[in-house]
């Protein structure tokens, strides 16, 4: 991995973190063409919001997550060097004046794309999440890292808040070119919100079980570095306690998403229900048994990116929607 890493292209996409963009990209192209496209289509609506524009969004998005990953490791420059010290690239390979250099202006264009989106969208005052984004990323990386479950909120407020721009930014185009198309449309809006929120708050909770696993994982270098997250303020077993309450909440508000179903459509082996409970779940059921037993950073790690796969599999829950 280290010798990997000495490439200067490769150093650049971890320092990006390029599976989380990756991440990030599918979650709102998923949900709009998979997600909203079946909700609309049901109601004989078309899209208002041009595919263009739509991808202006995705690459507003992905230069301010793609900032904010660069910030966060220069400012942790020490601590990584303690916790990962075979994949620093900062000093290594990428100057750390390079990384402010690609901090600033990818938060300069992001935001910038973001606004011209957003005026295209008809509400400026749609670019509120990349102005918000960029400033609570920086603050998050100089400031709330390291504090006790601030950090964690902020993170996981801003996963979730991804699933809703496809939402926001298309009933933005929507009541524009037709005034009054919320309160004409109101079941339908509604119904967009609750499914994005479902999605939405799986992202939250997850996302919030995987920053205190990764708390949990960083533990020696955070401890070292004057950090006072979970697992230092209130210790390992608290932390873990905590983290796997979110996981079985999760799979809990999951099995009551199963349960609706089968009162609403009297059908309990539908190709919905068999899907969230042996690839979500069951999974989070298993995940939360081995996060209670892990006891050090390789095992904390490998139960994190464990994590990550359960958040994709929910992600692709949206062809299942689109197809059911």
């Amino acid at each position: 991995m280290a010798q990997i890493l000495n490439n200067k292209i490769f150093a650049f996409l971890k320092l990006v973190r390029i599976e989380n963009l990756v991440m990030i990209a599918l979650t709102q192209i998923l949900l709009r063409y998979f997600v909203l496209k079946k909700i609309m289509n049901q109601n004989g609506i078309d899209f208002e919001f041009g595919n263009s524009l739509f991808n202006l969004v995705i690459i507003s998005t992905l230069l301010i997550a793609a900032a904010g990953y660069i910030i966060n490791d220069y400012f942790d420059v020490k601590t990584d060097m303690i916790n990962h010290p075979d994949t620093v690239v900062l000093d290594r390979v990428i100057k750390r004046r390079w990384a402010i250099i690609f901090h600033i202006a990818f938060t300069f264009f992001g935001i910038v794309i973001g606004m011209y989106a957003s005026l295209k969208a008809g509400y400026l005052r749609l670019s509120f999440f990349h102005f918000a984004a960029a400033i609570l990323l920086w603050f998050y990386s100089t400031h709330l890292k390291k504090q006790l479950l601030v950090g964690n909120i902020a993170v996981s407020l801003l996963s979730a808040s991804v699933a809703f721009l496809p939402l926001v930014f298309e009933m933005g185009m929507m009541q524009k070119s037709h005034p009054g198309f919320i309160f004409d449309y109101t079941l339908v809006v509604f119904y967009s919100f609750k499914i994005i929120f479902i999605f939405s708050l799986f992202a939250f909770i997850t996302g919030m079980a995987r920053e205190i696993i990764k708390d949990m994982e960083d533990y020696k270098g955070d401890k070292a570095t004057g950090g006072r997250t979970m697992p230092i303020v209130w210790g390992i077993r608290s932390s873990k306690l905590i983290a796997c309450f979110c996981l079985i909440i999760t799979a809990m508000l999951l099995s009551f998403v199963v349960y609706n179903t089968i009162k609403t459509e009297r059908v309990i082996f539908s190709i919905q229900n068999l899907y969230i409970l042996f690839a979500l779940i069951l999974p989070l059921i298993i995940l939360t048994f081995y996060t209670f037993q892990a006891n050090n950073s390789k095992q904390f790690k490998r139960a994190s990116l464990i994590l990550k796969l359960i958040m994709l599999m929910g992600l692709c829950f949206s062809f299942i929607f689109y197809y059911n």
